[in-house]
């Protein structure tokens, strides 16, 4: 699994033009799913997501997560997050989750940051997207087996 989180002022995505999410202060998380994942590796994904530190306190240090600052979350499904680009020149998916497998797994994990956070958004899986945001920081973290090792 791979989870790259945009902190942003605001993102929303659109499919044939017309917009299916929109969100303010949060994360736009893109989301990658491998042929091996399961929903016990989504919910560690999902659980560091939401307690990730990296909104600014009184202070100005990075030390508040999402729930802290009622932040709002939009994902959005991203298989091209598994390119492999190792021979030639046109990326392989090999490493991919079958479309089913990856769909049932995307919805779980949409389904389970709504039991967290108030505000959850949403491509639409499979489809062709038109993405929008403002990075804020601009502050882009990168989840994938190593975060977890």
């Amino acid at each position: 699994m791979k989870f790259v989180i945009q902190k942003v002022s605001q993102a929303s995505v659109s499919v044939e033009g017309n917009c299916v999410g929109k969100i303010q202060k949060g994360f736009l998380v893109f989301v990658g799913i491998g042929k091996e994942d399961t929903k016990e590796i989504a919910d560690q994904y999902i659980k560091k997501m939401v307690q990730l530190r990296i909104f600014q306190d009184e202070n100005g240090k990075t030390n508040l997560s999402l729930t802290d600052v009622g932040g709002e979350v939009l994902i959005i499904s991203q298989f091209t997050l598994y390119a492999n680009c190792r021979k030639g020149n046109r990326p392989s998916f090999f490493d991919a989750g079958e479309p089913q497998m990856a769909e049932e797994l995307y919805e779980y994990i949409i389904k389970k940051t709504k039991e967290t956070i108030s505000v959850v958004e949403s491509g639409e899986f499979g489809a062709m997207m038109q993405v929008s945001l403002i990075n804020e920081g601009p502050f882009t973290i990168v989840f994938d087996e190593n975060t977890f090792r």
